[in-house]
């Protein structure tokens, strides 16, 4: 099966300091494919009708003559959408429609490397697409897949991703970027989650992943066993 390397995408919102602010992180973000933007639902529908391989829209909800939640509830065969509002109280029926995410403006670059995330893990499950993440440091963007990671590791407001060849230290929470790993990375730890498929050994309260040894907290053993079969 030909594997999926881009996230074709629409943005649509009537704001023109919007749109550019969207342009802007799409165009640093090189697995996301922008196919057009437009200023309201109509010209959406439009090219929607005559382009049938869109996998995602920013869509803003607040616009003239009709919402962004109407106008995506019209949708037969919807793509996956990220709504995009300066007004929370949207918030609940946007998830309802099982949207992605819900980025409140102004949005930041990192709130928006989460939602993509989001995505990129959504399409793989469903198109079969690279098992990969895009991580920022400093001001760098970062493919790394999966399967190159070892482990990754709290460090106050930012998560070391301790890859194979290289420690990417990332602006996040760690509960937060975890939830975009696959299930094989386990949380072995307040501060630590192992890919499980570079463990190689279980000893006491520790477990080691390459050649490094990362420690198991209490709370977390019995499911450190059950992931193990032990």
């Amino acid at each position: 099966m030909k594997h999926k390397t881009k996230i074709s995408c629409l943005i649509i919102d009537d704001e023109i300091s919007s749109q550019k602010v969207l342009q802007h992180f799409v165009a640093e973000v090189t697995v996301l494919d922008l196919k057009i933007t437009c200023n309201n639902a109509s010209e959406a529908f439009k090219y929607l009708q005559l382009n049938e391989n869109v996998d995602l829209l920013f869509l803003d909800i607040n616009m003239p003559n009709q919402t962004g939640l109407d106008f995506y509830k019209t949708l037969k065969n919807p793509p996956k959408v990220i709504f995009t509002t300066a007004y929370p109280q949207y918030a609940v029926e946007g998830f309802e429609v099982n949207a992605v995410d819900y980025l409140l403006k102004p949005i930041s670059f990192e709130r928006f490397l989460t939602a993509i995330n989001k995505t990129i893990s959504l399409l793989n499950i469903e198109s079969d697409a690279q098992d990969f993440i895009i991580l920022k440091e400093n001001k760098s963007l970062h493919k790394i897949n999966f399967d190159d990671i070892l482990y990754l590791e709290a460090f106050g407001d930012y998560v070391k991703v301790h890859a194979e060849n290289k420690t990417i230290v990332t602006h996040s929470t760690f509960s937060s970027l975890i939830e975009n790993f696959p299930d094989y990375f386990l949380r072995v730890h307040k501060s630590f989650s192992v890919n499980l498929n570079k463990m190689t050994q279980v000893s006491g309260n520790q477990i080691s992943v390459d050649n490094y040894t990362i420690p198991i907290g209490q709370t977390y053993k019995q499911s450190v066993l059950n992931a193990l079969n032990l």
